[in-house]
C-alpha cells in the first residue's frame, strides 16, 4: 500500500517535475499517535519523535484520527516556525487499496501533498477572484463531494473544478492539477522548501 501510494503521487505530480521517492519506513506501535488528530498532544509527540530530514523532506504519517478526517498537513510558509510539525497525515485506510470507500484510491494523499507543496483548496474563499490565489482554477463556493456533472457554484466564473486535486471530491473523479497550480507549488517550494 505505502509503494502503491507512493506511485499515486508521482502520477499526480510527475508532469509537473515533482517526484517521490520512499526512503525509509518506520512503523511505531502507540495507540495514542495513532489516534492522532490536528494540534493534539498526540500530532506534535508523534511528529517529534519520528520526522526526518528538512524543510524538502515529506514525511507522511498514516494514522486513524477521528472526527471523520481523511488527512490533514502542514504548509510550506510554516515550516520555518515549527520545522518538528512539518508534514502530512493521512488516514490509513485511505491508502490505494484501503477500506476507506470512496477514498481509498490514493488521492488524500495527492491532495494533502498539494496543501504540504502549497495550494489551498479550490473552493478556498468561495466565490472571489482571488480564491485559491491561482488564476486558472475556476471559482467554488464549496466543497463538492461525490462526482457531480456540471457543477455551477459561482456564476460567470466556469464550472467548478471538481476533477481538480485540491477539491473535495471522490478519488476516481479526482485527476488533475492545473499550470497556475503547477506555478504556485514551484515558487513555493522554492521560496520555502529547497535546501532549507
Amino acid at each position: 500500500m505505502i509503494s502503491a501510494q507512493i506511485s499515486v503521487l508521482n502520477a499526480a505530480f510527475g508532469s509537473w517535475g515533482y517526484s517521490f521517492q520512499l526512503v525509509a519506513i518506520d512503523r511505531t506501535t502507540n495507540a495514542g499517535w495513532y489516534v492522532m488528530e490536528p494540534g493534539t498532544a498526540a500530532e506534535a509527540q508523534a511528529k517529534a519523535a519520528l520526522r526526518q530530514g528538512t524543510a524538502d523532506d515529506l514525511n507522511i504519517y498514516s494514522a486513524n484520527p477521528g472526527q471523520g478526517l481523511l488527512g490533514w498537513a502542514t504548509f510550506p510558509w510554516s515550516y520555518a516556525s515549527d520545522p518538528k510539525d512539518d508534514g502530512v497525515v493521512v488516514l490509513h485506510s485511505s491508502l490505494p487499496g484501503g477500506s476507506a470507500v470512496p477514498y481509498n484510491l490514493g488521492d488524500t494523499g495527492t491532495h494533502e501533498v498539494g496543501h504540504w507543496m502549497g495550494l489551498l483548496h479550490t473552493f478556498q474563499g468561495g466565490c472571489s477572484k482571488k480564491g485559491d490565489l491561482v488564476s486558472d482554477t475556476p471559482p467554488e463556493r464549496s466543497a463538492a463531494f461525490g462526482c457531480p456533472a456540471g457543477r455551477d457554484t459561482c456564476r460567470g466564473g466556469g464550472l467548478d473544478p471538481v476533477k481538480n486535486f485540491m477539491d473535495y471530491t471522490d478519488d476516481a473523479c479526482m485527476d488533475h492539477f492545473t499550470a497556475g497550480q503547477d506555478a504556485r507549488m514551484d515558487a513555493q517550494f522554492s521560496t520555502y522548501r529547497f535546501g532549507n
